[in-house]
């Protein structure tokens, strides 16, 4: 699963990065409406973690147009107004929950984990593949019922092989579902990831395409 925090105070952004980073979460940072409105553009979150409070009424812009161009990401609101009418007028905008500042870390992580799982029982998330099962709502991955330890980015590069397991994902592809805009990329990251997550999965399960990209196979 992968976040847009929009939050233009770094003190408090960087704890949810982390607390988020903790809890099994790809989290990408973004100060403002702009920068926020250009990762939108170029890539796909499943929940946005949003500060109410940026300069005028940018917040709710931002909502109400990733909104007008179809973006169904989650949304949870972070607001220093604790008026009814603010916390009406974000829910008529489409926001899916707020939290009021100050906030405990463990809770936002916990309302997180709680939208996800309802938006993941929605959508039937739980991906199976040859003895593999991932589910996104828990984070967890199975091979023959046994568990597998897998970092965040590797989480990502298998959920995106195992939704479509008969397709060659490009390089650039499996770029955009581990990584945000701003995330310092190494050259061969995606090798780097792929070879990991052979050694946890099996080497044979990951089929190179020269020239292409990378996907699953079927052993049996």
């Amino acid at each position: 699963m992968r976040l847009l925090l929009v939050e233009d105070d770094g003190m408090l952004a960087w704890p949810v990065v982390e607390a988020m980073r903790c809890a099994g979460y790809v989290t990408d940072w973004v100060r403002d409406r702009h920068e926020a409105d250009l990762a939108l553009r170029h890539g796909a979150f499943d929940l946005i973690v949003l500060d109410l409070s940026l300069s005028g009424d940018e917040g709710l812009d931002l909502l109400n147009h990733s909104r007008r161009r179809g973006g169904r990401a989650l949304v949870i609101i972070l607001t220093a107004w604790d008026a009814v009418e603010s916390r009406i007028g974000a829910l008529d905008a489409g926001v899916d929950d707020y939290l009021i500042k100050p906030f405990d870390l463990d809770e936002l992580a916990a309302r997180v984990r709680v939208l996800l799982r309802r938006r993941t029982g929605q959508a039937a998330r739980v991906c199976a593949h040859d003895g593999l099962v991932l589910n996104h709502a828990s984070h967890e991955v199975t091979l023959y019922g046994e568990a597998l330890d897998l970092v965040p980015r590797e989480f990502s590069l298998l959920g995106a092989l195992i939704e479509d397991p008969e397709r060659v994902f490009t390089h650039r592809e499996l770029l955009g579902k581990v990584y945000g805009p701003d995330d310092e990329i190494d050259s061969n990251a995606i090798e780097v990831h792929v070879h990991r997550l052979r050694q946890k999965i099996g080497a044979e399960r990951i089929v190179t395409v020269r020239g292409v990209g990378y996907r699953l196979r079927k052993l049996i």
